[in-house]
């Protein structure tokens, strides 16, 4: 399988979207999709692409996020989604709409030598979380945006706000020792938690005029699919999935029994839905 040349601190993170758990996150792409698509809808109406503008969607996933701004900058604009993990990317070609134009690069935003001053809006929806080096990958995507450029993008706030991810790892915890904590510099889903990092960050390469709007939405995990649903959907990726791996059947099963336990509260139909909370940043190319 074809892995991108990144700078070298970002190595873990380009292993592990292009192993087994890139592999999980590429075959959920749908399901994920359901659940992560209000808030694309939010992003998109901050970010307010134009017909004509040219998009660079960083960590695209499956590429549902870049064809809704080549769908927004279409005719005449372009959306360039750009990953680290084939898994993902080979979804988002095959899931590609006919027509629009877009195009996407297996690619470390790091150390891409993109052409300068050749995009007018830089977007993502949680892809810019897992810098090694944040401050060096944002400078570097900086150079890529026109001098009015601006920035928008998603990330998710505190996990202690986050209960759609937190829940399920609590009730794992149970029953497997926790997994070290994430240092505060570290890359991880919640490394953009503090609104003061993030700052820090965007202004460190460069940014202006950094704002950063807090959204609370409903998460229904079970994607309309039931308890069971909801339970096998935190077993197959996030953070409890992670804490079980690697530990015996027996262990899974007992943990899978606590994880319904601790979900069948919040079950309504066949919705499961806790809160998520995310920030969306905005900031302009200086």
């Amino acid at each position: 399988m074809e892995r991108p040349a990144g700078h070298a601190e970002n190595a873990d993170q380009i292993a592990y979207w292009n192993g087994p758990s890139g592999q999980r996150w590429a075959d959920r792409h749908a399901a994920q999709e359901k659940l992560l698509g209000p808030i694309a809808d939010v992003l998109i109406d901050r970010a307010k692409p134009k017909p004509g503008e040219r998009v660079l969607d960083v960590g695209c996933g499956s590429g549902a996020t870049t064809f809704a701004f080549a769908k927004a900058v279409a005719p005449d604009g372009f959306a360039l989604g750009l990953d680290v993990s084939e898994p993902m990317l080979a979804q988002a070609r095959a899931l590609a709409p006919k027509g629009l134009p877009l195009d996407f690069v297996l690619a470390d935003a790091t150390v891409y030598p993109f052409e300068p001053a050749s995009f007018d809006l830089l977007a993502s929806r949680f892809g810019v979380m897992f810098f090694a080096d944040p401050i060096a990958s944002f400078a570097n995507l900086r150079r890529a945006l026109k001098p009015a450029g601006r920035l928008a993008f998603a990330c998710w706030r505190e996990p202690k706000e986050n209960p759609w991810a937190m829940a399920p790892l609590m009730a794992v915890y149970k029953h497997v020792p926790k997994m070290p904590p994430v240092g505060p510099e570290e890359p991880g889903p919640f490394a953009f938690a503090s609104e003061e990092r993030v700052t820090r960050i965007l202004k460190g390469a460069g940014f202006a005029d950094v704002a950063m709007e807090p959204h609370n939405l409903a998460m229904d995990i079970a994607i309309g699919g039931g308890l069971e649903a909801a339970v096998d959907g935190s077993l197959q990726i996030g953070p409890a999935s992670r804490a079980l791996q690697g530990h015996p059947p027996e262990t899974y099963e007992a943990a899978k029994a606590s994880i319904r336990e601790a979900l069948a509260p919040f079950l309504k139909e066949q919705n499961v839905a806790l809160q998520g909370a995310i920030w969306i940043v905005t900031a302009k190319a200086g």
